[in-house]
């Protein structure tokens, strides 16, 4: 299924973000603006230090731009709050994944859909069908996560992110630590999203391999972001 375009889910409108050192400015983002829609992936790349851990995470409600807006769904995100835009409406999946390694598979997801206040009555159920969902094998589901493999583990971190029934997906790098095989497996498991479920996935990263399977792919330099 392919999703056709529509409104924009997320907006960035003049968003620029400086930080102060001393009597130093430094700006990362100046004015940026862009319109990110669902059932859509995007690829966002650009050299090491042009500000792409910045862009995603003003857009993830992680941070507050310097100036201009960002909005969900046409309301500015600071009005919405930013806790309960990350909650429920958009989730992230961290280079570092902050897996609980202590819990398996299954804890990992139910946990997260208790502390964002996910209204389920079977969370255990919910998060077997994420993971069937994402191919994480049967067996993995009541392992400790630590004794996972790279890939399940990253398959794991996308479906904790998904439990929180949100409606766009970020991740930073997720492919970066990971066998040519196995990166592969996590790209299908991105696009899938974005075209069956209608998800807005919005990737960071060096790979052109992740590149090339996005629907947009955006180029942050110098400050400024552009469609390739």
């Amino acid at each position: 299924m392919t999703f056709l375009p529509h409104a924009p889910v997320l907006e960035l409108t003049e968003v620029t973000r400086s930080y102060q050192s001393g009597n130093r400015k430094r700006t990362v983002l100046r004015g940026i603006s862009y319109a990110f829609e669902p059932g859509r992936m995007y690829a966002v790349i650009g050299p090491s230090g042009s500000g792409k851990t910045t862009l995603l995470s003003l857009a993830s409600g992680l941070d507050s731009p310097s100036a201009g807006t960002v909005r969900f769904r046409g309301k500015d995100v600071a009005e919405l709050g930013l806790g309960r835009y990350r909650n429920r409406h958009a989730a992230t999946v961290f280079q570092s994944l902050n897996l609980l390694t202590y819990m398996t598979a299954v804890q990992n997801i139910t946990s997260a859909m208790e502390i964002t206040g996910v209204q389920r009555g079977n969370k255990n159920q919910r998060a077997v069908e994420l993971l069937d969902l994402l191919g994480v094998d049967a067996g993995d589901h009541n392992r400790r996560t630590l004794k996972l493999s790279g890939g399940q583990q990253q398959r794991v971190a996308i479906a904790r992110a998904l439990a929180c029934e949100v409606d766009i997906l970020f991740a930073d790098e997720p492919t970066g630590s990971l066998d040519h095989e196995t990166a592969g497996g996590i790209i299908s498991v991105f696009r899938k999203l974005a075209h069956d479920e209608g998800k807005c996935v919005v990737v960071v990263t060096h790979s052109r391999e992740v590149a090339a399977a996005s629907d947009e792919v955006l180029q942050l330099k110098r400050g400024k972001l552009s469609a390739r």
